[in-house]
């Protein structure tokens, strides 16, 4: 019986876990289109959403563009959502510079409960580690929802884990398979 998914994808989570398998591995490089028709067999997708926030354009050019044509791959796939949040600067002990996302977390969470509670899916799956969801599955699950994990080993909580229904390591073997390579003149769609 097909059931209607629901695909949530923490951005930051994401490419720090590809970067414990690889510190070249960068979610630029990914093929998030493929990756999802694999997560989806044959499946009802109802909508992705991916969260993450815009590089600074001023601190690394370079990056910055090639971020932006993830995020143009990305709104290119059918039901694809893309929230951007807002990067805050911070300073380290040694007053040195860095930046953080705000807003990440409890826009996915929001979204993923909000669903929930408008019965847009059966299942939901959660490509994260961060074991701060690992309430918000609990509540989706007494929605008598469905939720899958799919994380890295290195990154994931054993909370999360614990609390998914199913859960799938995202291996160097699979982040090899779904290598984007980009495909002139195709527009490609789940």
């Amino acid at each position: 019986m097909k059931e209607r998914i629901s695909i949530y994808i923490d951005g930051a989570n994401f490419v720090y876990g590809l970067k414990t398998l690889n510190k070249k591995y960068s979610d630029y490089h990914f093929d998030f289109e493929n990756f999802i028709k694999m997560v989806l067999g044959k499946n009802e997708l109802v909508d992705v959403f991916y969260y993450n926030a815009s590089l600074k354009q001023e601190i690394n050019p370079r990056r910055f563009r090639e971020q932006q044509k993830l995020i143009s791959r990305l709104r290119k796939i059918t039901k694809c959502k893309v929230v951007l949040c807002k990067r805050q600067k911070r300073f380290n002990k040694d007053d040195e510079e860095y930046y953080t996302i705000k807003g990440d977390d409890i826009h996915l969470a929001l979204d993923m409960l909000n669903d929930a509670w408008e019965n847009k899916y059966d299942k939901a799956i959660l490509i994260s580690g961060d074991g701060d969801f690992a309430p918000l599955l609990k509540y989706v699950k007494n929605k008598n929802k469905k939720v899958e994990v799919i994380s890295f080993d290195e990154v994931v909580s054993k909370n999360l884990i614990n609390e998914a229904d199913k859960f799938t390591f995202i291996n160097k073997k699979i982040a090899n398979r779904f290598f984007w390579r980009e495909r002139e003149g195709k527009q490609k769609s789940v």
